[in-house]
C-alpha cells in the first residue's frame, strides 16, 4: 500500500463523524476473528485471523486517535504527539 493512499484513508477517517457505540462493534468483530479462526486446520488462516483479531481489539482500546492518544497521559508518553 502506498504512502499517499495511506493518508487517504487516514484522512476520510478523520473527516468522517463517530457511530456511537463504534468502539463496540470493533471489539466484537475483533473476537469474532479470533474465535473464527482459532481451531481452523490452516496454520495460515489462525495466523491471519489472530492478527485481524488483534489489530480490531486494539482499534478498540485505542479509539480513532490511535494508541498515542492514551499513551500521551503517562509518563513515558509524554513526547507522543498527534501528526
Amino acid at each position: 500500500m502506498s504512502e499517499s493512499m495511506l493518508q487517504t484513508v487516514k484522512d476520510y477517517d478523520d473527516a468522517r463523524p463517530g457511530i456511537p457505540g463504534e468502539h463496540w462493534l470493533v471489539l466484537g468483530a475483533g473476537l469474532a476473528a479470533w474465535l473464527v479462526t482459532r481451531r481452523h486446520r490452516s496454520m495460515m488462516v489462525r495466523t491471519l485471523g489472530l492478527m485481524a483479531g488483534t489489530a480490531l481489539v486494539g482499534r478498540a482500546a485505542s479509539g480513532r486517535d490511535g494508541i498515542s492518544k492514551a499513551l500521551r497521559y503517562l509518563p513515558v508518553g509524554g513526547g507522543i504527539r498527534r501528526y
